[in-house]
């Protein structure tokens, strides 16, 4: 049966809109109390008042992922504030550009990529993980994309192909505990970040995207491909989700 995460405490990067903001409602509708992260807590108010309406506990934080001393920053603001956090979704990212000229891709569109989609995340992964393991509980969650085969966008698919990776290998050390490290795949969807052609509504991420907080089997290191859940109840999507194998 899936994760019981009523109580529990959830950190949502990227919240005020799209697919954070999607999995925050649904985070909040299942009873767990939530941190919302944006680049200006202003951005988050909306989403805010939403969720305590849901009943919940919540909270608005603020960083620029692009800056790490921001990133630390808001860790320990969260630290004073004396929240234990159980859930990370590492949603937040973003895709610098499309570059039709791809063999002029300018440099910073990897560094800046790096930072924001890996290295922040990361951060992330750290801090939390050494008191999810100590506690014996936690979830985190790290939001990667399906795209292949694109020069066009080098920085963003090369951010989160690096993602995957040190996803996967910091999984290896989670196995078989009550500690869940994984990957969401959102498909292709119609935010922000995706643009208005994508063939996926926003809302077609629910449940799939969470599957990483719902699954209850110690299993660590998979990607859940958000759209192969679209439309199902949380109970049958999670049924499906813990036989996706651990690749270890």
């Amino acid at each position: 049966m899936p994760t019981d995460v009523r109580g529990k405490w959830a950190l949502v990067t990227g919240a005020s809109r799209g697919l954070g903001k999607q999995a925050a409602l649904f985070m909040a509708k299942q009873g767990c109390n939530l941190i919302l992260h944006s680049r200006n807590a202003s951005h988050t108010e909306s989403v805010l008042a939403e969720v305590k309406n849901l009943g919940v506990s919540a909270y608005a934080v603020a960083a620029d992922l692009l800056d790490l001393a921001s990133v630390h920053a808001m860790l320990k603001e969260i630290d004073d504030n004396g929240t234990q956090v159980d859930i990370v979704l590492n949603n937040a990212g973003v895709q610098i550009a499309y570059r039709v000229d791809y063999l002029k891709t300018p440099i910073q569109d990897f560094t800046d990529s790096f930072v924001i989609n890996t290295i922040s995340p990361m951060v992330i992964c750290y801090h939390y993980l050494p008191k999810m393991v100590e506690r014996g509980f936690g979830r985190i969650v790290n939001t990667t994309s399906g795209i292949n085969l694109d020069p066009q966008q080098a920085g963003y698919s090369a951010s989160k192909a690096a993602l995957d990776k040190v996803t996967v290998d910091l999984g290896t050390k989670l196995q078989g505990t009550d500690v869940l490290l994984n990957l969401a795949d959102p498909g292709w969807c119609r935010t922000d970040l995706g643009g208005p052609n994508a063939p996926n509504a926003p809302e077609s991420v629910i449940p799939g995207i969470l599957m990483g907080v719902f699954v209850n089997d110690k299993k660590s290191g998979r990607i859940f491909s958000a759209q192969e859940y679209a439309g199902m109840s949380l109970d049958d999507a999670v049924k499906k989700a813990e036989q996706v194998n651990s690749p270890y």
